[in-house]
């Protein structure tokens, strides 16, 4: 993906996974200290969950990017 000056490889053997549940992602979310979410549903979630604010997130070709590092 590019834009913005930014180009951004999405490998589907590191970023697909099983598909899960809303609830799932939350638990699995709050789990974790460092967190590279990548599609619109993710980032929303980690939004409402509160995990980061909405200026962090980029967005390129319409697919929104977060990254979240808790120290």
């Amino acid at each position: 993906m590019k834009g913005n000056g930014i180009e951004f490889e999405v490998k589907e053997q590191f970023y697909k996974g099983a598909a899960i549940s809303k609830e799932e992602l939350k638990k699995i979310l709050h789990e974790f200290n460092n967190i590279n979410i990548v599609g619109n549903k993710a980032v929303a979630v980690a939004l409402e969950e509160k995990l980061a604010s909405g200026e962090q997130v980029i967005e390129i070709q319409g697919v929104k990017h977060l990254q979240i590092m808790v120290v």
